[in-house]
Parts: structure tokens; C-alpha cells; sequence
């Protein structure tokens, strides 16, 4: 079974109603609740044969199943569509048509910041150098000490109030107790920002995520869902830089459906409406939604980067998945290509290959407030 291969969106409707396609996007179902493709695809293949199961979003939760045609679809959404499926663990299922969405290619010309104030964006602060090297050393080395939850493609520490990834939501009965003592200091440094304290609605720091994002590996767009963190939002990136874009729709929220969980102030809710399709059609290119103003900024190591009042509630996020070449490089070009270049050196000086070895595999960890 292949995942990701392909994006799905919903299909157009007439009177309000999908016309049925092969494909059925499964909510509720997947790696991330314990149910594997192969399993998901024997128990569909019950109503017909089935070509295909593929994850339909990092969270690893929804699914998009193909058959070899309508009927069988048809007949497992009549059948299965909001009630509990004793083939796959009792999980109470949710289903709606869906089809491939065309591939598009758009030639990116987007500006990166570097700095927050020029990117005309309110409420939004990056502080560069928040914490020094020494301290990120501590953080990093205090993280690696702690048990991880393994993701789909990236792994996750909570702290305060855990997000729960299987129904999207935080259960209150399950606080995990204060955050950790060793970052007392740094987050009451966060607390006494100007940004974070005189920021609207601004409550104490009570929930904290760490975030471990391999090379290549990004973020989807959203925005943290409003009921479920008042205040601020901060994120601090450790160990490598990245680029954050940002994204706001001139028709209002593509959706409301959060994607990645952070680190937040005060009560703690989430809303999972606009259930299919969202993660196909917030990566759709400018010329088939010019409904959105697009920007970039740089988030070096080290940086604190601070979402308020604009920033925070009307502006989605996300990092861009992007391709990792795991071989050397063969191009033409040798002159202008590190790959090769660096292969000369090894082979001139090898003492630099463990050096470069270890930077390849250096990712990025934040802990998202």
C-alpha cells in the first residue's frame, strides 16, 4: 500500500449531495489508532476489491480507500458510514466520497524574512538568540531524556495536557501535572516578554508540546484551534533553522480542523469540523486559490518565535514537506554541486566525512508554547 501518493479532495456536489467515486475518505481509521493499511484494506475488501489504502494526512488518523469501482464503495459507505465496525477494533467510522486532486505546478517566488517587522503581519515576533548555545545543549540533552510518542513522520513530547491524537481533542481528566522544573526558568523569561504579557487574553503557560520534525519533514497549514488556546502561542525552535510560511484567506478560515498541536496559554477545547479534504486543498497552488496572501520568515536555532492577536487567530501556519535526497547527487554540474565536491574532499581529508555525516542528520526539535 502506498501512502501519500496521491491528494483527494471532495468532490463537487449537485443539491448538496457528492456524486459516489471509487475513492471513500475514512475518518477515524488508521496507523495512528492502531489499525494498519493492510488491515484497513482486508476489511474493506469485504464489500469488493480494493487497489488501494493510503493515509490521507500526517495526523494518521483518516485514510482514503480506493475500490475498482463505485458499487463496492457505495455499498461500504452505506454500511459502515457512522457506525461501529466490528471488523476494525469497534471504531465508529465517518466517510465521504472523495477524488484525486490534479497536481499543479506554480513558480514560487516567495520572499523569506528575517526579521518579523517587516513582513506587515500584527502580532506576530521572532527574538532571535532567545536562548543561548549552552542552554540549548541543556534543553536538547533534557528532551532526549524523556520517553517519546512515535507519529506518523515525526515524534512528540506533552507535557501539562497531552493531545489526544486518535479523537483530535484534549481530555481534561488527563493533566499530566506541571511542567517540568528544569524549564521554570526559561519560561517565566517567555512569561515576562512584552509580547507574551501585554498580549490580548494572555494567560499563564500551562501546556507544552515538543515537536522533533526529521529533515524533510514539515507542518501542514492551520491554525491553532482558538477554543482550544487562549492567548499566545510561542514556538522555539532548537537545533536546526527552517522556514515557517503563513497563509490568510480572504474568505475567512480554509477550515477550522487543527493539524499540529503546540504549546499554548489558559482552557483547552478542539473543534474537527470541515472533516475531508482539507489537507489536500490547503496545499493547492496560487493560481487555483488566489483567495490567500501568502509570506515567509527564516527561524534560525535559538529563535523565539511569539503568534498574538492577528498572527494567532487569523493567520494558518506551516512548515512545507520537502524531498530528501538520501544518495550522493550525480548531476552534470560538477563544479557547482557540494555532493560531489564533498565526496573529493572525503576522499582528499576523510576525517571531514564524520563531520558531515553528523550534520546530515541533525533535525529540528521545537517546544511549541
Amino acid at each position: 500500500m502506498e501512502i501519500n501518493r496521491v491528494k483527494f479532495t471532495q468532490p463537487k456536489s449537485v443539491g448538496g449531495l457528492s456524486h459516489p467515486t471509487p475513492h471513500l475518505y475514512v475518518a477515524n481509521c488508521g496507523p495512528a489508532v492502531g489499525l494498519s493499511l493492510e488491515r484497513i484494506a482486508t476489511a474493506f475488501g469485504t464489500f469488493g476489491a480494493v487497489t488501494g489504502v493510503q493515509v490521507a494526512d500526517e495526523s494518521g488518523t483518516r485514510v482514503v480507500v480506493t475500490f475498482r469501482g463505485i458499487a463496492p464503495a457505495q455499498a461500504a459507505k452505506e454500511a459502515w458510514d457512522g457506525t461501529p465496525c466490528s471488523y476494525l477494533d469497534a471504531r465508529v467510522l465517518h466517510m465521504q466520497y472523495s477524488v484525486p486532486q490534479a497536481p499543479c505546478q506554480v513558480e514560487d517566488t516567495l520572499p523569506v524574512f528575517r526579521v518579523s517587522s517587516e513582513m506587515g503581519i500584527p502580532g506576530i515576533f521572532l527574538i532571535h538568540d532567545f536562548v543561548s548555545e549552552q542552554e540549548e545543549h541543556e534543553l536538547l540533552a533534557a528532551v532526549d531524556e524523556r520517553p517519546w510518542q512515535g507519529l506518523m513522520k515525526r515524534r512528540v513530547q506533552h507535557y501539562g495536557y497531552e493531545f489526544m491524537y486518535k479523537t483530535r481533542n484534549v481530555d481534561r481528566k488527563q493533566y499530566l501535572g506541571q511542567l517540568p522544573v528544569s524549564l521554570s526558568q526559561l519560561l517565566n523569561r517567555m512569561a515576562l516578554l512584552p509580547e507574551v504579557n501585554q498580549a490580548e487574553n494572555s494567560l499563564p503557560l500551562d501546556q507544552l508540546t515538543v515537536n522533533e520534525y526529521p529533515a524533510g519533514v514539515g507542518l501542514s497549514p492551520h491554525i491553532d484551534t482558538h477554543s482550544a488556546f487562549q492567548g499566545c502561542i510561542l514556538s522555539l525552535s532548537l537545533a536546526s533553522p527552517c522556514v515557517m510560511e503563513f497563509r490568510k484567506y480572504t474568505n475567512g478560515a480554509l477550515s477550522s480542523r487543527k493539524m499540529d498541536i503546540g504549546i499554548a496559554c489558559g482552557g483547552l477545547d478542539n473543534d474537527i469540523s470541515g472533516m475531508i479534504g482539507t489537507a489536500g486543498k490547503q496545499q493547492q497552488c496560487s493560481k487555483q486559490r488566489p483567495d490567500f496572501e501568502r509570506k515567509a520568515i527564516f527561524l534560525p536555532p535559538r529563535s523565539l518565535l511569539v503568534l498574538s492577536e492577528e498572527a494567532r487567530y487569523a493567520w494558518h501556519h506551516y512548515i512545507p514537506h520537502h524531498k530528501v535526497r538520501f544518495g550522493p547527487c550525480n548531476c552534470r554540474f560538477q563544479e557547482y554541486c557540494d555532493s560531489q565536491s564533498q565526496a573529493m574532499d572525503s576522499l582528499r581529508q576523510p576525517e571531514l566525512k564524520t563531520a558531515n555525516n553528523s550534520e546530515q542528520k541533525q533535525g529540528m526539535t521545537c517546544l511549541e508554547e
